[in-house]
């Protein structure tokens, strides 16, 4: 299970796949990427939401 080979519960990786997490900790991008043999891009879109002027 992909949860218990990055080291997070399934839980937390079920927020990061629905896209509600607000963000990802750098080691774990990592170790999802490693063990899916990817690129941060290939998992991650950048959408602008409404009223985040920043």
């Amino acid at each position: 299970m992909l949860a218990a080979e990055i080291g997070i519960t399934p839980a937390n990786l079920s927020i990061l796949k629905t896209g509600k997490a607000k963000g990802i900790r750098f080691a774990t991008l990592s170790r999802i990427c490693k063990v899916l043999a990817c690129q941060p891009g290939d998992i991650l879109e950048y959408v602008d939401e409404p009223g985040n002027d920043d």
